[in-house]
């Protein structure tokens, strides 16, 4: 594993996939790896041509076990989405099954099977970004695989109601919201269809080409594979294509989305789901009993009563299922139906010849449904080599027409038809569009939010997404930089809180470094006196505090408590009664500030010394043959002159420097001497620091010895046979060097091998993949030894803070070198076998921003919250020796300190609650400082409010931060199941208590929160949860460390990463194309695409890319002279080179970290290592798809909600 190509997921050597793995990552479709849930079988029509006679009551459909799924129409409001995840189904009570079906009398335990062939083709995708638009759509329709006769239509109230299923993807009503209602695109509803003698039908299957589809619609091969080109099948004579209804329901327009409901086709925006077919298509002529059906009402409350006469006169033809298949609904009147409701998906009509009750006789075989698979069964064929056999012996198919193609038509194809088995191509699948589009999300909202000023003066408004632009206005509360939350509206009681389950927590980044246009924070000096507090709870002055008495005393927001004024404070009050220089004070008007803190702030009452450095490297055998060794000591001769410092001021930091392998090797570069000296310690175990007088020096005095020194160190241990090195007596001897100084600062340690020397704090090679998957998975993220706990506590103690650069061949343990600087507060790189000339610049990007930004030493953070809450729990880099206050050595701009609150009380509407954070820290010039940040959110009463006014960036960046600490103490496997029950019962809770009434079979999400079943997915398939077979246990150490500290933003990008299409490029604009989602069917052969996941770049080039694109970005005119072992792109005197360098420019500044690019070509070895950043998709470690999972999350809730 090669993190420098890859710094935290799988090399890209995996298993193959298995002949006719489908390249969609969709699921069910084989794969080396098992799955967290069963594969999603895809649905069948209700009806098919050409089908033979059948028992009465025989369902072909897939299904769910156990679980009743009914879906309608997709739509969207302010408060809610909703999303049709599949019918209930019962199961015939008698009846012989078909020939070809399997023999479900064999198998009495199994709940699903496979179903049959689809029925119409799918129309081609719009594009990602854009709303989905209602056009009239021609649907050529595809021969089923086997026989199924029509049934008649239902005699029983029970029986309709029993029978709903399908899914259509249309538009339900919205309560409000800027949706607006469908319009009809599709032929008259009331033309009725001509209705020929019953014809012969005879079997006609699918051609062999047919890759799985859509929500019912058929998708053709792809021309890069040579099909033949589309052609429309025609229907038979005398007959006409079957009219397509949706139903519209009215919704409360909005100005961007006026639509008449008599008028033309609009374009939709998201949430209500592209265009569908609402009935199954017939190509010639309709089954007995059937006729077309008119269009609803849309002001009518609920679909008219399905299985009885329309106004055509003959029952409406069902919709496409989706397969899933439960116990029946419970009875319902046939005069009051269940509606569709505001963002839910309602219920479709109700299938025609299905037994009404529970299943009476044996269950069919379960395959593929989200649980466990069985095993092998006598006389079922396997659906694709080297699987077991869970379905029947697949029919031979039969030549037939091709079915429509969708996306572009250079997209990636799906395998060829030699390579799939019929029972493969002719499952269904959820379409990808009809669900929650992270793209379309934040395209939403920057369009709406970008550029706009934030005004932080309105007490719990949520700020825009990360993803969005946006500027601050600090009017009282904190900026988003500083402070984000999971909820801007808190529950009023824990009762309401347990409830729903949202956690309630605030990201905090202290020292966050804002733009330009926002200018630093000012700074604030009350002299000797120091800040104005509260007597009883400390909290310091803020906008909060209220005057009274004329303004000689003020009241604490946070405590209730009455102070006095100082006289040298004291101002008089206006007419409202604040204080008439409340503008002028920062800390009166402002939501973040700094205080200079006075001596009673310091350490034994002294100010404290300007921060020193040190930087210790290691000289062994694999450092110096790495090149490591050379490039360090290079980089430190021009790093030096840029040590941080106070504008216009030299910097008063001093450096001191360390080499070791075994022994340590200390140098005294006193500005005095001409040469630098060496001395030399041997016994590390008990370390001292030999000189004290020349080893710490300012850079300006010494600047002469320095670099001499520099220049020497890799000649003098060039010829070294020396591969054992120590570690623990390394954090020593630079903790006791600033022991000596008096003063805090960074150990800056360059570090290759495990340390496997005698000495203390040696570590043996503990990596173990039997235990991965086991109970004693928990031990490999623990640290190996208690002597870096123990060693971390002193560090912090005394304000010293470790930063550690990897650079491992093999394994090094990680999880225990970390301990050191994930307790006090520093950073850990890692460059898994580094080369000087290919991850030099990756490296030298990351020290010199290291040494370079803005840092705060000998910190300690406190979280205040007014009455009713309480900080409960801390996620971070830090130490903690009680449970309020946050120590940390060191305490940088990247990082961030998550804090969860729980309730002690009941919180006021009125009020609100609030939050006021307090760091104090010494700064680069020895000041002792107070950063100040405070934000007020609203409480609420009512659960509706709380899921309103949420933010799903700052659950999952918490989510993934609990469940990484989580793991040091429970196994993975509890671990990720923890977490999407919780995911669950907060949904279910808004289902509950929060949704419209309506069928349960419907998925409906919050309007804020319906991206959380696929961020908390690619959380849940994170190699630290969930890894694969080539990810080692030192990347996992590395990526859970790393996230602990992460910011909204970049958990955001590392999560869920961004896919920009450069071929869509515009050279001549400042605009980014717009992302497309993270799928592998989203990408095109003759494109070129950047991925970005805030730890690396990934430029992707398909293999069907123009000469002229290929020529403008890498100066060659055949994808085959592509280099892919290059990590920089060629500068070319041409705009698109000029253009894409700029960009890659830009996304390494907004990151932490220096993000090399790799450049992966089509069908090359690296491309597995992209395709895993694919998150929409099934992943190789066994993670589930996007569509998989929330099926699995609907089921879920449904289990809750029982």
């Amino acid at each position: 594993m090669n993190v420098n190509q890859q710094p935290h997921i799988a090399t890209p050597y995996g298993q193959p996939p298995l002949q006719g793995y489908q390249v969609y990552g969709q699921p069910g479709y084989g794969g080396p790896h098992a799955t967290p849930y069963g594969p999603y079988n895809g649905h069948n029509a209700a009806y098919q041509q050409d089908a033979p006679p059948q028992p009465p009551g025989y369902s072909p459909y897939s299904s769910f076990p156990s679980k009743t799924f009914a879906a309608a129409g997709l739509s969207s409001d302010p408060s809610s989405s909703s999303f049709g995840l599949g019918p209930g189904r019962v199961l015939p009570s008698s009846g012989t099954p078909p020939v070809s079906a399997p023999g479900y009398g064999q198998y009495p335990q199994a709940e699903v099977q496979n179903g049959p062939a689809p029925m119409t083709s799918q129309p081609p995708r719009p594009p990602d970004s854009q709303a989905y638009g209602q056009v009239p759509v021609s649907l050529p329709t595809a021969q089923p695989l086997y026989h199924q006769q029509y049934q008649a239509p239902p005699t029983s109230t029970q029986q309709v109601t029993n029978q709903m299923a399908g899914m259509q993807i249309g538009t339900a009503p919205s309560q409000a919201g800027p949706y607006a209602p469908p319009t009809s695109s599709h032929l008259p509803t009331s033309a009725a269809f001509p209705t020929p003698g019953n014809p012969s039908y005879t079997s006609q299957a699918v051609p062999p080409s047919q890759p799985p589809v859509n929500v019912g619609v058929p998708q053709g091969p792809h021309p890069a594979y040579g099909g033949p080109p589309h052609v429309p099948q025609q229907p038979f004579p005398g007959s006409a294509l079957p009219p397509v209804s949706q139903q519209s329901f009215p919704t409360a327009p909005t100005p961007s989305t006026q639509a008449s409901l008599g008028g033309p086709p609009l374009p939709q925006p998201y949430g209500a789901g592209p265009p569908v077919s609402a009935h199954s298509q017939f190509p010639g002529s309709l089954p007995p009993h059937q006729a077309a059906v008119s269009q609803p009402s849309p002001y009518r409350s609920a679909p008219p009563p399905t299985g009885f006469p329309s106004s055509g006169g003959a029952p409406a033809p069902p919709r496409p299922t989706l397969g899933m298949q439960g116990p029946p609904f419970p009875p319902q009147s046939v005069s009051a139906p269940p509606g569709p409701q505001p963002n839910h998906i309602g219920a479709p009509p109700m299938q025609p010849g299905v037994p009404v009750g529970p299943p009476t006789g044996p269950l069919p075989q379960q395959n593929g449904a989200f649980g466990q698979m069985r095993g092998p069964q006598p006389a079922y064929g396997a659906p694709y080599p080297g699987q077991p056999n869970f379905g029947s012996q697949p029919q031979t198919p039969a030549p037939g027409p091709p079915a429509q193609k969708r996306l572009d038509p250079n997209s990636i194809p799906s395998p060829k038809a030699s390579e799939t088995q019929p029972a493969q191509k002719t499952r269904h699948r959820i379409d990808p569009d009809a669900i929650p589009s992270p793209i379309q999300v934040i395209e939403d909202d920057k369009a709406s939010k970008s550029g706009e000023v934030f005004m932080t003066g309105v007490r719990g408004q949520a700020p825009p997404l990360v993803t969005t632009p946006f500027q601050v206005k600090d009017q009282g509360n904190a900026s988003p930089h500083f402070i984000r939350c999971t909820a801007y509206n808190m529950p009023c009681t824990s009762d309401m809180a347990k409830q729903s389950q949202v956690p309630l927590a605030a990201i905090i980044k202290p020292l966050a470094v804002l733009p330009e246009n926002e200018g630093p924070l000012p700074v604030v000096d009350h002299g000797e006196g120091g800040p104005i507090r509260c007597n009883r709870c400390k909290a310091y002055m803020c906008p909060y505090m209220q005057f009274i008495e004329g303004g000689r005393r003020f009241q604490c927001a946070f405590c209730s408590c009455v102070t006095e004024v100082p006289p040298h404070y004291f101002q008089h009050l206006d007419h409202t009664g604040k204080r008439v220089d409340c503008n002028e004070r920062p800390e009166l008007s402002l939501g973040s500030y700094e205080f200079l803190a006075t001596v009673e702030y310091c350490k034994n009452n002294q100010l404290p010394l300007p921060p020193a450095f040190i930087f210790l490297i290691d000289v062994s055998y694999n450092a110096v043959r790495s090149g490591m060794v050379a490039v360090v000591c290079e980089e430190l001769c021009a790093l030096l002159d840029t040590l941080p410092s106070e504008p216009g001021t030299d910097s008063p930091i001093r450096v001191g420097f360390v080499t070791y392998n075994k022994v340590l090797h200390f140098y005294n570069v006193k500005s005095s001497l001409a040469q630098p000296q060496m001395l030399v310690v041997s016994d590390v175990a008990d370390m001292f620091v030999p000189l004290l007088d020349g080893f710490l020096v300012t850079v300006g005095e010494s600047r002469t010895v320095i670099h001499s020194l520099l220049q020497q160190i890799p000649e003098m241990f060039a010829d070294t046979r020396e591969t054992e090195t120590v570690f623990g007596p390394v954090i020593q001897a630079g903790l006791e060097a600033l022991k000596a100084a008096d003063c805090a600062g960074r150990l800056f340690i360059f570090h290759s091998t495990l340390p496997i020397a005698e000495a203390p704090g040696k570590l043996k090679n503990r990596e173990d993949k039997k235990l991965v998957g086991t109970d004693k998975e928990k031990s490999l993220f623990q640290p190996q030894v208690s002597f870096y706990g123990n060693l971390a506590k002193e560090c912090v103690a005394q304000g010293c803070c470790v930063d550690l650069f990897l650079f491992p061949n093999q394994y090094l343990d990680v999880a225990t070198l970390g301990t050191v600087p994930c307790s006090t507060g520093g950073s850990v790189y890692k460059y898994s076998h580094f080369q000087a000339q290919t991850d030099r610049d990756r490296f030298l990007n990351d020290l010199r921003r290291d040494v370079k930004k803005q840092m705060g030493f000998d910190a300690i953070m406190r979280v205040r919250t007014s009455t009713g809450i309480r900080a409960t729990d801390f996620f971070g880099s830090f130490y903690m020796s009680n449970t309020t206050d946050v120590e940390l050595a060191g305490l940088d701009c990247d990082k961030t300190i998550t804090v969860e609150f729980r309730h002690d009380d009941k919180l006021c509407e009125d009020t609100g609650a609030l939050l006021q954070c307090a760091v104090l820290y010494t700064s680069c010039r020895g000041q002792r400082r107070l950063r100040i940040h405070n934000l007020a959110v609203n409480c609420c009463s009512q659960l509706a409010e709380l899921y309103r006014h949420c933010e799903t960036d700052a659950l999952v960046n918490f989510f993934a931060k609990y469940a990484y600490r989580s793991v040091l103490s429970s196994p993975t496997k509890t671990v990720r199941d923890s977490l999407v029950n919780q995911c669950a019962q907060i949904l279910a809770c808004y289902r509950k208590n929060c949704a419209s009434p309506s069928s349960a079979g419907q998925l409906i999400l919050p309007e804020c929160m319906k991206l959380l079943p696929v961020y908390l997915n690619c959380v849940l398939k994170s190699d630290v949860l969930q890894p694969g077979g080539d990810v080692s246990l030192d990347d996992r150490a590395y990526v859970r460390q790393l996230v602990s500290c992460m910011d909204v933003a970049e958990s955001h990008a590392f999560f869920y990463p961004r896919l920009l299409p450069l071929h869509k490029l515009d050279v001549g604009g400042l605009a980014l194309p717009t992302a497309v989602r993270d799928s592998e069917e989203r990408l095109s052969r003759d494109g070129l695409y950047l991925l970005e996941n805030s730890l690396s770049l990934f430029l992707w080039v398909g293999v069907a890319a123009p000469p002229d694109l290929l020529r403008s970005v890498f100066d060659v005119t055949a994808f085959s002279e592509i280099n892919p072992n290059m990590t920089n792109l060629p500068t070319l005197d041409n705009p698109f080179s000029k253009r894409l360098h700029e960009i890659i420019e830009m996304f390494r500044e907004q990151r932490s970290r220096y993000m090399k690019l790799m450049v992966v070509k089509q069908e090359d070895r690296l491309e597995p290592l992209f395709k895993h950043f694919l998150v929409e998709d099934k992943s190789s470690n066994g993670g589930a798809s996007y569509v998989d999972f929330l099926c699995h999350m609907h089921k879920e809730i449904r289990q809750l909600l029982s």
